[in-house]
């Protein structure tokens, strides 16, 4: 897939405040400092353009990028902020769980994972609660530049092992470094091939 043209549209905190064209939507979550917005540069080759959105409290917002004018890339705010009170935590988690589970334009959920840990709680937590829900999802690790292929490889599949041991079949996964460009084209080429399914359906 060429992207020719990604732009900023709105940023809000209410699903129904959302865009209502109909487009499908593919939403990008993940903890805090997972890399979401350099993979989002990375994908649309915009520096910064998921910086559009980020000044001061943005971070608590839905924010909706309209690529080739014919879908959306959703950034999320993320979730696990320890450093957040109870009541900002509460308040991001429904924003959060309204938009998951009540937007009908969400085509698919993309779950971002750090490559350089263990599989964590958090995640694991967020996860399980996909499955519950029925939520379309794949996961996306990121920063693989920081491992070397040997580490890369065996903290992938430690993930995935762990996975295996609640789900008999695994979600779609992709290795991504927003720094090298890697998993671009694995990427935008999964959200093509659905985006033809939607059209050949309708």
């Amino acid at each position: 897939m060429e992207i020719k043209s990604a732009t900023f549209v709105i940023s809000n905190t209410d699903i129904a405040r959302c865009p209502q064209d109909g487009l499908p939507e593919y939403a990008f979550i993940g903890r805090s400092n997972v890399g979401k917005s350099s993979l989002i540069n990375m994908l649309t080759r915009k520096h910064g353009l998921a910086m559009t959105s980020s000044t001061p409290g943005k971070t608590m917002l839905i924010n909706h990028f309209l690529v080739n004018g014919q879908w959306y890339i959703v950034d999320l705010p993320g979730y696990g902020y320890a450093s957040r009170g109870k009541e900002q935590r509460e308040k991001l988690q429904q924003i959060i769980e309204s938009y998951i589970l009540n937007r009908m334009q969400m085509t698919n959920l993309f779950l971002l994972i750090d490559c350089r840990h263990a599989p964590l709680d958090i995640d694991l937590r967020f996860i399980e609660w996909l499955g519950e829900n029925g939520v379309p999802f794949s996961i996306v690790f990121t920063k693989a530049d920081k491992l070397g292929g040997g580490r890369l490889r065996e903290n992938v599949r430690a993930y995935l092992d762990k996975l295996s041991e609640q789900w008999e079949e695994l979600p779609p996964y992709f290795v991504t470094s927003a720094e090298k460009g890697t998993g671009r084209d694995e990427l935008l080429d999964y959200i093509e091939q659905i985006n033809r399914t939607l059209k050949a359906e309708k």
